[in-house]
């Protein structure tokens, strides 16, 4: 098969040393072992701290490689979580950016674009239209109908501008790739064809997690050795509902050896760690955000993990990656999510489930899984085997690959309708 040049236009891109959601580098690291190129145009700054990312710092880090990954480092606006206005500030000057440092990439075969946020998806489209090269719109949420659901985006005319642009975006696609299965009924109501659709879910490189770990130099690090660990890892935003977490400890203060450890950013970090101090919660501890490489480390120090987002009717599409993180560490999972993840957590036998925004029942699932170890076992034990039959990196990448060769033209696999040559030759652009 031959070798492709994949670009990815991906302001929030995440390696293997950075904090935050991993799935481009996982499944890019197997394209470029497998002989194919991967360039990504990502923004120094990391969309879960707002700061600039190790990686990026110091004179001479715009370009490098990641194990193999050409990675090109846009400027972006610095004040992702500041106000509405400085996240759109931070999305338009990376649109703009990468745009410019796009048009300098050489040879071409795919332009892979996604959203949100949605302007570099418009950054992708341009570029693969200028370069005569087929568009990949790989859509992660159903913006703009999440931040509508979540109360970010309230302007009439900005929702309906953002809808209309995300329809413009679906239908000059040559492909859409989406990473929950939920999603297909939106696409369907926007008149996406079902066969102009792929689903390459979320997953987990199941080979960095060791289920026999017990996280003995985490849990020391934290002064928890003897301390059943209720665990949330990920995003401190709006939509991650972290406050029912904390009124569940409340609840369960008087149980001295149950903590809750919550580890990551956000916007909402400062707010929820003034709440505990308000609630005086002693069973509560706030982790910075971690690397991606040292996550597994702090998911073996769990008893057991909490999945959680607010109860909003889109969320009920998703599939979080924390939830796979959860499944290949040998991990119970507390599931405050309701819908798709739902049917995949309860399919395996890997957790329980509870009422999105119900401390209680949030408070009683924890609790069971304190006074059962061997529930716990049980269902950590089900999650890691039937994440590495079904959600593992490796097999995904193959559906990835495969996708992309079918979208080359003169492959002799799919024929584009969009993008038409008269020859397999690549003109330098």
């Amino acid at each position: 098969m031959s070798t492709m040049h994949v670009l990815l236009i991906h302001q929030a891109f995440v390696s293997g040393q950075e904090a935050g959601g991993t799935r481009h580098y996982e499944l890019g690291r197997h394209l470029v072992e497998w002989r194919h190129r991967l360039t990504v145009i990502a923004s120094p700054v990391s969309y879960l701290t707002g700061r600039i990312t190790a990686e990026s710092r110091g004179r001479g880090r715009r370009r490098g490689q990641v194990d193999g990954i050409e990675i090109i480092r846009a400027w972006a606006y610095t004040g992702r979580h500041r106000s509405f206005f400085a996240r759109l500030l931070s999305f338009l000057s990376f649109m703009v950016l990468s745009f410019v440092e796009a048009l300098r990439v050489k040879r071409v075969d795919v332009v892979w674009g996604t959203t949100p946020p949605i302007f570099q998806a418009v950054t992708a489209y341009l570029v693969a239209r200028l370069k005569h090269a087929p568009f990949l719109l790989e859509v992660r949420d159903l913006w703009p109908d999440f931040a509508v659901e979540v109360g970010v985006l309230r302007n009439p005319l900005l929702i309906w501008a953002s809808r209309r642009l995300e329809r413009f975006l679906y239908r000059h696609a040559d492909r859409l790739l989406v990473n929950s299965p939920g999603f297909i009924p939106h696409l369907r109501e926007c008149d996406v064809p079902e066969e102009k659709i792929d689903v390459i879910p979320n997953g987990v490189d199941v080979s960095m997690f060791d289920p026999a770990d017990r996280g003995e130099e985490v849990r020391r690090e934290l002064g928890l050795e003897d301390t059943f660990i209720a665990l949330y890892a990920g995003a401190h935003g709006i939509a991650n509902d972290l406050g029912t977490i904390l009124l569940a400890a409340k609840r369960l203060e008087q149980q001295r050896d149950i903590v809750f450890v919550l580890v990551g950013d956000g916007k909402e970090r400062s707010n929820l760690i003034r709440q505990a101090g308000e609630l005086r919660l002693s069973n509560v501890r706030f982790a910075p955000a971690q690397p991606k490489a040292r996550m597994p480390a702090f998911l073996a120090a769990a008893d057991v993990c909490i999945a959680i987002l607010r109860a909003i009717p889109m969320f009920t599409t998703t599939y979080p990656n924390k939830v796979f993180d959860y499944m290949a560490a040998g991990r119970a999972t507390v599931l405050a999510i309701d819908g798709a993840i739902r049917g995949v957590v309860e399919g395996a036998g890997a957790g329980l489930f509870v009422s999105p925004g119900n401390p209680e029942a949030l408070a009683d699932a924890v609790r069971m899984y304190h006074d059962r170890p061997e529930l716990r076992g049980l269902h950590g034990a089900k999650a890691q085997a039937y994440v590495g039959t079904h959600f593992d990196r490796a097999q995904q990448a193959r559906s990835l690959e495969a996708m992309l060769n079918s979208l080359v033209p003169c492959r002799g696999i799919r024929p584009l309708d969009v993008v038409r040559s008269k020859s397999c030759e690549r003109s330098e652009e």
